[in-house]
């Protein structure tokens, strides 16, 4: 079958790969690492995780949640890997940050409708082509691509956050709990503050060294990644409210709620690492050994890898792509973040949702248009509605769907009918796609 060139070895160049690869379509994957790296990434392994491990909330009455299901029934090869290397995280799939990205490069390596070519794209190549190359794509590939769009280039920041060694924590003062969890026991590990500690960390955090040294407006950073520090400075009170929150935590050394917390994620199944939830940061790295070792446990704490921080690009999608994520007029398509949506899940669904729609546009199938009451078919609605102005990246949220008829729920309550109406609709348009969505691909790696 027809060639298809994928720029990019993420999480939804891999998937886009691994959906053609099973209807038999012969893909060249380009992946520019490890012949030419970026300020985020550690490896040359595809589907690299460059900011937290967790794929967010397994809650069925969720977005986050309600996307993984719509991806299982889809196929999704990485949401199926992510699962099969998991690691505990209480309600959230978080996964064995290198054991993922081994396991989608085995698959992918050992495909043999894919051939892998490690080389770096400054130009968008010829033909058939997915752009999935991420936020972080070379200089020359986004020109390219911004001038094939017109003025449509945009870009924010993003930051992830530190790692720790477990070898190297206080284990008399972090304890084992997660929120409104039995005490001595839970999937994080804590590391509780009084007032004054609190205090005095804020003070040190507000005044260190930055590497981009300049106050952010929110319009520059995304949401879900502001740096620990900006969020500091919206006041005393932000992080105790929210990343620091010690909401349903009790320290055993006082029987008590401490006045903020600071919470560990495991990075791996062998607890080795830790992540520092919401400590996404644009400190200078001195200045994270210093500040974060202030965190009480953490005084003699290693770090396997500092916070970064670092700016990110994507198009205008309402206005430059149509409902398919393909640049009209042309034969090439966008996927992952770059594309203008934003999360690990979510970049998955964009890589299954491009390939259906390049291998429907090679067959002369029509094209996928997932439920817009879905997670991801809503998400997709937004993102190409030339309405949505300004447009700044978003995870799924069940503020995109449309809203129910009759009486107004409570927000609970709300979201499970949402989500059991997203379950029925795409079950039964899957029911009528099945020339492009065959019952079963993709859930046993075949």
């Amino acid at each position: 079958m027809a060639d298809v060139t994928i720029v990019g070895g993420g999480l939804a160049g891999s998937e886009c790969a691994l959906q053609l690869a099973d209807r038999g379509v012969s893909v060249r994957l380009l992946e520019q690492r490890p012949v030419s790296t970026t300020g985020a990434h550690h490896t040359d392994e595809l589907a690299e995780l460059v900011c937290s491990n967790s794929f967010k909330s397994m809650r069925p009455d969720s977005a986050a949640g309600l996307l993984k299901e719509e991806l299982h029934l889809l196929g999704s090869h990485l949401v199926r890997i992510a699962e099969e290397t998991s690691v505990a995280a209480g309600g959230a799939l978080a996964v064995d940050r290198d054991e993922f990205s081994r396991r989608v490069t085995d698959e992918v390596t050992s495909n043999s409708h894919i051939r892998l070519e490690r080389e770096k794209a400054d130009a968008i190549p010829s033909g058939r082509v997915i752009i999935a190359a991420g936020p972080l794509c070379s200089e020359g590939l986004f020109s390219s691509l911004s001038e094939m769009v017109g003025e449509a280039g945009l870009s924010f920041f993003d930051a992830a956050a530190p790692i720790v060694d477990a070898d190297t924590l206080d284990r008399s003062v972090v304890f084992e709990q997660s929120r409104y969890g039995e005490e001595g026991g839970g999937d994080y590990l804590n590391c509780p503050m009084d007032k004054g500690e609190y205090e005095a960390f804020l003070q040190e955090l507000l005044g260190a060294e930055r590497v981009i040294d300049r106050d952010f407006e929110q319009s520059d950073l995304f949401c879900a990644c502001q740096p620990v520090e900006e969020v500091a400075r919206t006041g005393s009170d932000s992080l105790r409210f929210g990343a620091m929150k010690p909401v349903g935590l009790t320290d055993p050394r006082t029987g008590h709620r401490p006045w903020a917390a600071v919470q560990l994620r495991a990075e791996n199944s062998d607890l080795t690492a830790y992540n520092l939830v919401g400590f996404q940061t644009n400190l200078k790295w001195p200045e994270q050994r210093r500040v974060f070792r202030m965190i009480p446990g953490l005084a003699d704490a290693d770090f396997f890898r500092y916070g970064v921080m670092h700016r990110n690009s994507f198009v205008d999608a309402p206005r430059v792509l149509d409902h398919t994520f393909k640049i009209p007029g042309t034969t090439i398509r966008l996927a992952g973040q770059i594309s203008g949506t934003e999360g690990y899940t979510e970049a998955i669904a964009s890589g299954l949702l491009a390939a259906l729609n390049t291998y429907a546009d090679i067959t002369g199938l029509p094209d996928v248009s997932l439920p817009a009451t879905g997670a991801f078919g809503s998400l997709v609605a937004y993102a190409t509605n030339p309405d949505t102005k300004p447009y700044q990246p978003m995870h799924v949220n069940f503020g995109l769907v449309p809203v129910l008829d009759g009486p107004r729920l409570k927000k609970r309550e709300r979201y499970a009918a949402y989500a059991d109406r997203a379950r029925s609709d795409l079950e039964e348009y899957v029911a009528s796609r099945s020339d492009l969505i065959p019952d079963g691909v993709g859930h046993d790696g075949e």
